[in-house]
């Protein structure tokens, strides 16, 4: 509970604790490891307030701010929708899409491109194919530096808009949520499993036995009170859930393609898999996807994976706000 003498008015009129602002200020964000639930719950928060900003209407909060777009791997829902959340707030963007044509082609290291870039921004969103180089990075950036995505490890944004998906379109409290298909590499069903721990959710864990998540982070989940469950197949989960969460699974993950033919196409959500299912069930999707759900789903109250893509402008807003709220 936050001391009343400590309240102040926020960006946008509301009421908001003056030491939860000072502990987003200046800060890096590599992992949901990273958040308490207060701080997810406030991020959240915020992001209701901003969507009527991120479907257009105007703002000058970050006017003067420069975002720094630093994507070393392909990106198109996170890179534009970063840019489109400092652009609906005033700030501008410098854009890295490609190593060609920069000093890193000549053989500069990260450590001194994130020196000389954050020189040059107030704040860096990093996209890199090894895990871990968010965390390497941060250590050379004097500005915020978020990690959207490294490797097979963390992706914490499309996690806060992950979750504020289901807050807006089902429930965070007495959650059951199963998680579908690349449990193994795929980064976002890591970090969203940490968050929903918090949230006191069911989670079933749905994937090939080769794709199977991590003994470690199972543990950890484990540790923190989650309740999970393990199945190979949709089918025997369909009918007791409340969000369908569907990955791709990741040719490019796989050291051995012969490994990955093993695997390809193990799901596949149709018409038929959804007689099954709740009125309410949504079905959620990071995207790009390739075949896991047949575009008939597309017309369903079920499908949801496009409002999720659009959500992430605002959550993404909402974490810049709070990242470049207090100057000093």
């Amino acid at each position: 509970m936050c001391d009343p003498s400590k309240l102040v008015t926020g960006t946008f009129l509301n009421l908001i604790c003056v030491e939860e602002l000072m502990g987003f200020a200046k800060r890096h964000i590599l992992s949901m490891r990273d958040f308490s639930r207060e701080e997810i719950d406030l991020i959240l928060n915020r992001a209701i307030e901003l969507e009527p900003f991120a479907k257009g209407k105007r703002s000058d909060r970050l006017r003067g701010k420069i975002l720094a777009n630093l994507f070393f791997e392909p990106s198109t829902r996170t890179r534009i929708s970063f840019e489109t959340a400092m652009k609906r707030l005033g700030g501008e963007v410098l854009n890295l899409d490609s190593t060609e044509g920069s000093s890193i082609s000549k053989g500069e290291t990260l450590a001194d491109t994130i020196r000389v870039i954050s020189g040059y921004s107030d704040i860096i969103v990093l996209r890199h194919p090894k895990e871990g180089a968010a965390r390497l990075a941060s250590e050379f950036s004097s500005v915020p530096l978020i990690n959207a995505g490294d490797g097979a490890g963390h992706h914490p944004t499309q996690t806060l808009l992950d979750l504020y998906t289901i807050k807006r379109e089902s429930k965070l409290e007495g959650l059951r949520i199963a998680l579908v298909g690349d449990l193994k590499y795929g980064r976002t069903v890591h970090s969203l499993s940490i968050a929903l721990s918090y949230y006191g959710a069911r989670i079933m864990l749905v994937s090939p036995p080769a794709l199977r998540m991590s003994e470690a982070i199972k543990n950890d989940l484990i540790s923190s009170g989650a309740d999970i469950s393990e199945f190979e197949n949709i089918q025997d989960v369909i009918s007791d859930i409340d969000v369908l969460y569907v990955t791709r699974i990741q040719k490019e993950r796989f050291p051995i393609l012969s490994e990955y033919n093993k695997v390809a196409g193990s799901y596949r959500i149709d018409m038929k898999l959804l007689e099954k299912a709740n009125e309410n069930l949504i079905i959620m999707h990071p995207l790009p996807r390739v075949d896991e759900i047949d575009p008939e789903v597309d017309r369903t109250p079920h499908a949801a994976y496009f409002k999720q893509a659009f959500y992430g402008v605002p959550v993404r807003m909402a974490l810049l706000t709070l990242l470049m709220e207090v100057d000093g």
